[in-house]
């Protein structure tokens, strides 16, 4: 299957984009994993968003690129998800590679700064994010504070 790989800065994105965006995370956070929480918690308007697209043009992945010192004094990505339709394909680790290679594109080597849900550590991992050893629960999801630094 063909992708087509974005990356928007906040206010490039259209009306539709920014819907579907937020309409894939909802599905995967808050119905799929029955968790409420504010997704809309304003770091979006100073974020670069990816976007994959399939061949219709319909958004299967995302997530969002934080700049260093909004949410950590190291740039950021978090909110990756990808549609359950497409998930085990491989198109999550591709996101990551995507959203790495923008990182380092637009900010030059740096070290990037997650909270990733426990349960995808090794996912991470795989991605060469190291566990800071910082473990928490985040709206009663098991988290861990993870760092990718640059060789």
């Amino acid at each position: 299957m063909n992708y087509y790989w974005q990356f928007k800065y906040f206010t490039e994105l259209s009306l539709n984009e920014f819907h579907d965006i937020i309409a894939i995370r909802l599905k995967a956070f808050v119905v799929e994993q029955n968790c409420a929480y504010l997704d809309l918690d304003g770091k979006d308007k100073k974020s670069y968003h990816a976007l994959c697209r399939d061949g219709l043009g319909n958004i299967i992945a995302t997530a969002r690129i934080l700049p260093a010192g909004i949410t950590y004094p190291e740039i950021s990505i978090g909110r990756v998800v990808t549609d359950e339709n497409t998930r085990g394909q491989g198109i999550g680790h591709v996101l990551m590679n995507e959203c790495m290679n923008f990182c380092k594109d637009e900010f030059g080597l740096s070290p990037i700064r997650i909270s990733a849900q426990k349960h995808l550590e090794s996912y991470y991992n795989k991605h060469n994010f190291v566990s800071t050893g910082k473990e928490y629960l985040e709206d009663d999801i098991p988290h861990v504070e993870m760092l990718f630094t640059p060789n």
